[in-house]
């Protein structure tokens, strides 16, 4: 049976997606670049069924999104100040952080290593619902594992309609370029991923790169 569709913006959509998360479901949501697929990120069952619906590699961690950067202790175990300078210059955004993470964090979120990435998105529906939720989203393409990325409720249907529990519809979303991923674990800081905040803009704040 496929997941039942909810235009974003109805009446407690946001709420009902929330409940969801919270009762260890999974959610499909739009974003700033495509549909994501979240899970609760401190349940580790619900990260399970997250690994289990795309078919993903075990070995492939599972981003973080938070609502704001005041949610970065909730995921990293150290916040340095160059992370601070670099959130509250790019995010909401696309620049994803990798950071020391917290002991507390199901291992399998972060594929058994000791580091998270981290990322506040700009898009107001997917902050609201990781407001809502009062925890951090696991949040991962809502495709299936190695397919393309869908930037609409209709392609999140084709591939994961029978495996997730809501699908927030918010209309397509802009597609485009994967976030940059910054590692902030080494000395110097290492890119990880190319993406639309460039290394130009980086060396604005970071004294050097890797």
């Amino acid at each position: 049976m496929n997941a039942p569709v909810l235009p974003a913006d109805s009446k407690d959509a946001i709420a009902q997606a929330a409940r969801l998360l919270t009762a260890g479901g999974l959610v499909v949501f739009p974003t700033d670049t495509v549909y994501g697929v979240g899970a609760h990120a401190c349940d580790a069952s619900a990260v399970e069924r997250l690994y289990v619906a795309k078919e993903r590699p075990r070995d492939m961690a599972i981003p973080v999104l938070l609502a704001t950067v005041a949610g970065l202790p909730l995921v990293a175990r150290e916040v340095p100040p160059v992370a601070r300078r670099l959130a509250e210059a790019f995010w909401p955004g696309a620049l994803t952080l990798v950071l020391p993470r917290r002991p507390g964090l199901p291992a399998i979120l972060t594929a058994g290593g000791d580091s998270v990435a981290v990322r506040v998105p700009d898009h107001p529906l997917t902050r609201a619902l990781i407001t809502a939720l009062g925890a951090p989203l696991a949040g991962t393409s809502a495709n299936l594992s190695g397919q393309p990325s869908p930037v609409t409720a209709a392609e999140v249907m084709a591939y994961l309609g029978g495996r997730v529990d809501l699908v927030l519809d918010g209309g397509p979303c802009p597609g485009g370029i994967p976030s940059t991923v910054l590692d902030l674990t080494c000395d110097p800081p290492r890119v990880l991923r190319p993406g639309p905040v460039t290394e130009a803009a980086l060396r604005t704040i970071l004294s050097s790169l890797a």
